[in-house]
């Protein structure tokens, strides 16, 4: 049995699924390996694998690729990640609107 015949199909599907190294998601997004550490902590935390190494996920990685959008336009990254973070509260928060309005309740702080 070879080692992808070990790994659920399932997990290849997973957005949240460390599947990429460090080495690799920075080939893909075209950056550099200190650019995805610089995101560390303030966008989102790798996942490590038994030995250590950085691992990262299909989200991760569109959040990545986000910010280089985001700097590439001469934002700092760190602004950029903020926005990001923003962003992301937002949609929650409109979701959580959408499903209170779809059960026909208020929304929590919210006046009728």
């Amino acid at each position: 049995m070879t080692s992808a015949d070990s790994v659920p199909a399932d997990k290849f599907d997973d957005d949240d699924y460390p599947a990429y190294t460090m080495g690799r998601a920075a080939e893909m997004l075209g950056v550099t390996q200190a650019f995805l550490r610089s995101l560390e902590g303030g966008l989102f935390v790798p996942a490590r694998s038994d030995g250590g190494h950085r691992r990262y996920s299909r989200y991760q990685l569109r959040l990545a690729a986000r910010v280089r959008e985001i700097a590439d336009q001469g934002t700092p990254v760190e602004a950029a990640c903020r926005i990001i973070i923003l962003e992301d509260q937002l949609q929650e928060a409109l979701e959580l609107n959408r499903r209170y309005q779809a059960e026909g309740r208020p929304a929590p702080g919210g006046t009728e």
